[in-house]
């Protein structure tokens, strides 16, 4: 049982209809979010820190 172009299409259809159209962008964002951060951990990089990110926070009192 093979399936061809004709099901196939049948079936991203039919997922279109499930999930969105927004929804499968997210998801698929998110998935690239992750294979970047695989690839950049498999690498050894260090996320780049903001400016935010490195001054330390003030207490108030």
């Amino acid at each position: 049982m093979e399936l061809g172009m004709p099901e196939l299409l049948i079936i991203l259809v039919l997922i279109i209809l499930l999930f969105g159209v927004g929804r499968i962008s997210k998801i698929g964002q998110e998935l690239g979010n992750g294979i970047r951060a695989f690839r950049e951990g498999l690498h050894g990089e260090e996320p780049v820190e903001t400016e935010a990110q490195s001054q330390p926070v003030e207490n108030p009192k």
